[in-house]
């Protein structure tokens, strides 16, 4: 297969849509930019078409995909039940990295939804993302558009690295404004509960709803979990080497890496380092690369993705990695570092 590329880096272009729109119609794949990561797209309401995201990505069956809409009318034909909070969520955040659970109506299938009675639905901030799912008939189901369990793309280039000659089409809109996914909120069973972190903190969800619960599985790894939001069980985000998250007292963290790296190096070994604008010059015998500044957390979001994507493109066989509490993300960048290090950690 051809894998199309159609350059959007200045805008909608009404033609590309139109095609691109038509590809989704007709069962295709199309992946495009949102402000989160980029999408890998198809018809929500397309059993086979939803099927072709999980062959293309090699993506656990049971994995829920999210169905991107591009008007908050758009909502009641997936949703068997729309409670009030969902309507104050949307004022508050729509469009923008949100994704909402709601009872799901019988029109979504199970193939988008991963066998659950449930949707995950949001409306993301992007004016080419929000024209091409008008143009594919306004419900668009979307995983990040990568291999299943690789760093998400934060930019075209990424996309064509994994999916180049299994997806129809690329839609490149340029680098992505935040970086991570979207938060994910349950509002199907009681109190709200954030089942992903994301750029919209629970302090923020808090601030409309009050009361925000977090899902115990958050940062939990429970090989017997079902997932009711992607990310909530498998392995994700990973590089190809192995990583290792450090995290205690900065002056610590970076004196245990700099100890294993001296190992590695000794034993011919190259290790790869995750620091900070603040921190990279103090390593040694490593490949060191900045993820940001700890005064911009919205840096560290946006560069993690890049970074994990950058080693594997070296010779390094590990890589240690800061932690990261930052005020507003810092939960959300930390999920991902867990999950793309397989839940390993070094307290110091």
């Amino acid at each position: 297969m051809k894998t199309l590329i159609e350059n959007m880096r200045n805008g909608v272009d009404e033609a590309g849509i139109r095609r691109a729109g038509e590809l989704l119609r007709q069962g295709g794949l199309v992946a495009f930019p949102t402000e989160t990561v980029y999408g890998l797209g198809a018809d929500a309401l397309d059993a086979e078409a939803a099927a072709k995201i999980y062959r293309a990505k090699g993506r656990p069956s049971d994995n829920p995909l999210i169905v991107h809409i591009a008007d908050w009318d758009a909502i009641g034909r997936i949703a068997a039940d729309i409670p009030t909070e969902a309507k104050r969520l949307a004022d508050a955040f729509w469009p923008g990295p949100l994704t909402m659970i709601l009872k799901k109506s019988e029109v979504v299938p199970f193939a988008t939804t991963g066998g659950l009675e449930t949707v995950a639905v949001r409306l993301p901030d992007h004016e080419v993302a929000r024209a091409l799912i008008r143009a594919g008939g306004g419900y668009v189901a979307a995983p990040s558009a990568n291999t299943s369990g690789r760093p998400s793309p934060t930019k075209a280039e990424h996309v064509a690295q994994d999916l180049d000659g299994v997806i129809d089409m690329i839609i490149d809109g340029g680098d992505v404004e935040i970086g991570i996914e979207s938060t994910i909120v349950d509002l199907t069973e009681g109190r709200p509960t954030i089942l992903r972190p994301g750029y919209i903190s629970r302090e923020m969800l808090a601030g409309v709803l009050g009361r925000v619960e977090v899902d115990r599985a958050l940062f939990a790894e429970d090989e017997h979990l079902r997932p009711k939001a992607p990310g909530m069980r498998y392995r994700h985000y990973a590089p190809r080497a192995q990583l290792f998250i450090v995290e205690g007292a900065q002056q610590r963290v970076r004196e245990t890496i700099n100890a294993r790296a001296a190992e590695n190096a000794e034993k011919g070994r190259c290790t790869g380092v995750i620091g900070t604008d603040e921190s990279q010059d103090y390593y040694a015998n490593a490949l060191v690369k900045s993820i940001g500044s700890r005064t911009d957390e919205s840096s560290i979001a946006r560069h993690l993705y890049s970074i994990l994507r950058e080693f594997d493109e070296s010779e390094v066989s590990v890589i240690y990695s800061e932690s990261f509490d930052t005020p507003q993300m810092g939960q959300a960048i930390m999920n991902r570092l867990i999950k793309a290090a397989g839940h390993q950690i070094i307290s110091v």
